[in-house]
């Protein structure tokens, strides 16, 4: 089975190195889905997997790399957009 979950990261979350971190937990997970920075401050990503992968992916991100503060880690269910691999998105 598989799931899709819509993150949102509130926090010092940009700047510290937060989607390259999130890209590599993804991709060591077998996810797919996308990640990137919004213009609001937070980052924002999509993971699309196994439910176990998405679920450690979405703890991990609640503590995040060593120069991140995570405020909230909001995960909300999503479609499945059909993405292949895990990429990082351009900040929208």
């Amino acid at each position: 089975m598989t799931v899709a979950m819509h993150l949102s990261i509130t926090g010092r979350v940009q700047g510290v190195g937060f989607r390259a971190f999130v890209t590599a937990e993804a991709r060591v997970r077998g996810l797919r889905g996308w990640v990137r920075n919004r213009r609001d401050g937070s980052v924002e990503a999509l993971a699309i997997g196994e439910p176990d992968a998405v679920t450690a992916l979405i703890e991990r991100c609640r503590r995040g790399p060593p120069a991140a503060r995570v405020n909230s880690v909001e995960a909300t269910p999503a479609a499945d957009d059909g993405t292949s691999g895990f990429s990082d998105y351009p900040t929208v």
